[in-house]
């Protein structure tokens, strides 16, 4: 189930249950978790890119580990709020996915998380090489973490 609006996403999950947040790139995928209130984003791993089957199971079998309630995807939007061809793919990986799970999943506008994840690396005092192995899925953490604002912003209105 593909959700196009944060709203219609947070109706449907099950309650108290963790949301994964994706940042999907051409050779990897940062995969962050949240908590079961849906408060906090946490890195959590990167996965290497093979084939779409090959990385839907190993995401399905990280969903499935962590009792994922929901998934948000990173949307790569142009500067201006455009989609180009990134973006399509990004919906292409999650219409192929959710043929694969009753997981609800959702797209959040993703532009400068991946700068937003490097400067907070650098500021860490994170090497190069580090910052190369975790910078996706601490990407993802950001990803995760805006939508998981918006969603408690939402729950405070109702």
């Amino acid at each position: 189930m593909i959700c196009e609006k944060i709203e219609e996403f947070t109706r449907a999950l099950r309650p108290i249950r963790p949301v994964a947040g994706l940042d999907l790139g051409t050779e990897t995928i940062g995969v962050a978790v949240s908590d079961g209130f849906r408060r906090v984003a946490t890195p959590l791993e990167t996965v290497r890119r093979k084939k779409f089957t090959l990385d839907a199971e190993k995401l399905l079998a990280i969903f499935a580990h962590r009792e994922i309630a929901g998934v948000i995807l990173g949307l790569p939007l142009n500067m201006d709020g455009s989609e180009g061809p990134r973006a399509q793919s990004t919906r292409a990986f999650a219409r192929n996915l959710s043929r694969l799970t009753e997981i609800p999943i959702a797209f959040w506008d993703e532009r400068l998380s991946t700068v937003a994840a490097e400067k907070a690396l650098l500021e860490a005092d994170t090497t190069r090489k580090r910052r190369a192995e975790v910078i996706d899925h601490v990407a993802a953490s950001y990803i995760l973490q805006g939508a998981l604002d918006r969603m408690a912003h939402l729950e405070a209105g109702s």
